[in-house]
C-alpha cells in the first residue's frame, strides 16, 4: 500500500470520527473520485488518492490544486455554497487535526474542499426520483444555464479546447474505454449473446457515432470560431444542481480535466438533457430545452444536439466500471444502467426525420396547450422546438411573458414581424435536422401559406392542425386563463370569431377533452400524414 493511500485511510478514519467533529454526527457519502463527510452546516470534501485515463488525483500537491480550482469555478454558479479549503494536518506525534487555515504547512497530509451543507432532499435527482420536479423548476433550471453560459468564458483561439478535433479525440477515448469493458458491460446482457453482443455493440456505436460526427464536423469548428466554446460546467446534470434558497443551483463542475470542461455550450446542456430524458422526464426535458433555445438563440447549433446527447449517454457508461468498483454492492446495477445508457446513445445517433406542424385557432381553442403536449413527442430528442407567437412577441418587446403589452404591441405590422420571426427560427431548426411545432392563431392566409412554404423549402413533412371548441368554451378558457403569455380577451374572441377565417384545407380537430386525448387525436393524424 503507497504512503498517499495508507494516510488517506487514517484520514476517512479521523473525519468519520465524531470525536474529531466535538460530537456532532458524521454522515458520509462515496463516489468514485471523492468522500464527503456532512458535519452540522458543512460538508467536506475529500479527494480520493485514485488515478484514471481522464483524472489524476494520486499526489497530494494535485490534491491540492484540485481542491482550489474547484472552489475558485463552482463559485460562479453557487458561491454561497463553496467556503474554500481547509488542510488536515499531522503533528509530531502523527496525529491528525484539521487546519486553522487556508495555506498549510509541511505536515500537512490532505486537503479538503468546505462547502455550506444542504439538505439531500434539495438535489434535483432526489426531487425527480419522488416526482417533485415541476414545470417552473425547469424553466429556472433553464433560465440558471442560459446565465451561466452566457457569462462563461470563450476559448482563446490559440486552445486546443472544443473545435471538431478535440470532440473526436473524445470520443474516441470514450469508445475505446467502451471497447476495453465490453465484457463487463456484457455479464448484464449474457442472454443476448454476452461478450459477443457486447463487441457487436460496441462497434455499432462507434460507426454510428463517427459517422455523426463527420456529419457535423464543419458545424463544431464554426460554432468555435464564433465563441460557442466556453469554460462550462462539463458535468451538468441533475445530482449536480440542488434548490438554494429556491433557486436551481449549479454545483460541482468539472475542475480536473480541461478538454471535459471547455466545451460547446450545446455539449454541456446535453448532459442534463440526456439525464433527463434517462429518468423519464422527457417533457420537461423538452420545456428546458426550447427555453434554453430562445434565451440562446441557438438555433443554427441543433445539428450538434444528437451527437453531443449520444456523447452524453457513453460518458456515463464509461464511467460505470471504475464507479462500480469504488461502490462493489452496487455493480449489477451500475451494469444495467450503463447497457441502458448504450442503448440510448445508439437512439440518439438514428434521430427522425425532422417535420414541420403547425397548430392554429381562435384564443382560447387550447392550441397552445396542445402544442407542449404534442412536442416531447414530434421528432428528434428531447423533441420538437415549440414556437410560440405570444411568447416571441412578449421576448420582441422585452417583457415578462405574463406581462399585458399594449394595443401597438398588436398592430398588422407588428404580427407579421412575430410570424416572420417564427417563421426564420423555425427553417433555421429545420435546417439543423429538429422537428418544429408553430403555435398561433393562423387566422390570416399569409401565415398559412408562409409555414407551409418554411416545410417545403427545409423539405420535410408539413402537418396544419386547426383546433376548434365552441363559443362558450373559449370564451371561458379566455376569461379565466391566469399566468399565460396570452393577452387575448373576450372582445378579441368575438371579433375573430365574426372573421370565420377557418381554414378548409388544414386538419380540423375538436379541442373538447383532455389535453391528453386530444394530443392523443393529433398525434393519430400526424401518424396518418
Amino acid at each position: 500500500m503507497s504512503t498517499a493511500n495508507s494516510r488517506q485511510h487514517e484520514t476517512v478514519a479521523f473525519l468519520s470520527d465524531q470525536a474529531t467533529w466535538d460530537g456532532s454526527p458524521v454522515e458520509r457519502l462515496d463516489t468514485h473520485g471523492a468522500i464527503v463527510f456532512l458535519v452540522g452546516e458543512h460538508a467536506f470534501k475529500m479527494k480520493r488518492a485514485v488515478r484514471f485515463p481522464y483524472l489524476d488525483y494520486s499526489t497530494l500537491e494535485r490534491r491540492e490544486q484540485a481542491c482550489r480550482q474547484e472552489v475558485v469555478l463552482n463559485r460562479r454558479t453557487a458561491p454561497a455554497l463553496y467556503l474554500g479549503v481547509k488542510p488536515v494536518v499531522s503533528d509530531a506525534q502523527g496525529r491528525l487535526r484539521l487546519g486553522e487555515d487556508e495555506i498549510g504547512d509541511d505536515e500537512t497530509v490532505e486537503w479538503l474542499v468546505v462547502m455550506r451543507r444542504f439538505p439531500q432532499e434539495a438535489l434535483l435527482d432526489g426531487m425527480a426520483q419522488r416526482g417533485e420536479v415541476t414545470a417552473e423548476h425547469a424553466r429556472a433550471l433553464a433560465d440558471a444555464v442560459a446565465r451561466f453560459h452566457a457569462a462563461a468564458e470563450p476559448t482563446a483561439a490559440s486552445a486546443p479546447w472544443g473545435g471538431a478535433g478535440a470532440v473526436r479525440q473524445t470520443l474516441t477515448e470514450t469508445l475505446d474505454a467502451l471497447d476495453e469493458a465490453a465484457e463487463w458491460y456484457a455479464v448484464e446482457a449474457s442472454d443476448e449473446g454476452g461478450a459477443a453482443w457486447a463487441h457487436s455493440a460496441m462497434a455499432e456505436l462507434r460507426d454510428a457515432a463517427m459517422t455523426a460526427w463527420w456529419k457535423a464536423a464543419p458545424l463544431l469548428d464554426a460554432r468555435r470560431a464564433d465563441g460557442k466554446v466556453r469554460h462550462c460546467h462539463g458535468d451538468l446534470h441533475l445530482r449536480n444542481v440542488c434548490m438554494v434558497d429556491g433557486v436551481p443551483t449549479l454545483f460541482d463542475c468539472i475542475e480536473f480535466n480541461e478538454a471535459f470542461a471547455w466545451i460547446d455550450v450545446l455539449h454541456d446542456l446535453a448532459f442534463l438533457i440526456m439525464d433527463m430524458e434517462h429518468r423519464d422526464l422527457r417533457p420537461l426535458a423538452n420545456l428546458l430545452f426550447n427555453r434554453y433555445v430562445l434565451n440562446m438563440d441557438e438555433f443554427d447549433g441543433l445539428a450538434c444536439l444528437p451527437l453531443f446527447l449520444a456523447e452524453r449517454a457513453m460518458v456515463r457508461a464509461k464511467v460505470a466500471p471504475s464507479a462500480a468498483a469504488a461502490v462493489p454492492e452496487r455493480t449489477k446495477a451500475q451494469r444495467a444502467e450503463a447497457v441502458a445508457y448504450l442503448w440510448r446513445a445508439l437512439g440518439y445517433l438514428e434521430p427522425p426525420t425532422p417535420r414541420l406542424v403547425a397548430v392554429g385557432g381562435l384564443s382560447g381553442s387550447g392550441k397552445s396547450t396542445l402544442a407542449s403536449h404534442l412536442a416531447p413527442k414530434v421528432g428528434a430528442a428531447p423533441g420538437a422546438l415549440h414556437l410560440r407567437t405570444d411568447v416571441l412577441r412578449k421576448r420582441r418587446f422585452g417583457v415578462a411573458e405574463t406581462e399585458r403589452l399594449p394595443e401597438e404591441a398588436y398592430t398588422p405590422e407588428q404580427s407579421r414581424r412575430v410570424f416572420r420571426e417564427m417563421f426564420s427560427k423555425a427553417a433555421r431548426a429545420l435546417t439543423g435536422g429538429h422537428s418544429v411545432v408553430l403555435d398561433g392563431v393562423f387566422g390570416d392566409r399569409w401565415q398559412r401559406d408562409e409555414a407551409a412554404e418554411t416545410a417545403r423549402r427545409a423539405g420535410v413533412p408539413f402537418t396544419p392542425i386547426w383546433l376548434e371548441a365552441p363559443r362558450e368554451v373559449l370564451l371561458n378558457r379566455v376569461e379565466n386563463r391566469r399566468d399565460d403569455a396570452s393577452d387575448a380577451t373576450a372582445e378579441i374572441v368575438h371579433r375573430q370569431i365574426e372573421a370565420a377565417f377557418q381554414p378548409e384545407d388544414w386538419i380540423r380537430l375538436s379541442s373538447d377533452g383532455s389535453p391528453e386525448s386530444v394530443a392523443s387525436r393529433a398525434l393519430e393524424r400526424l401518424q396518418m400524414r
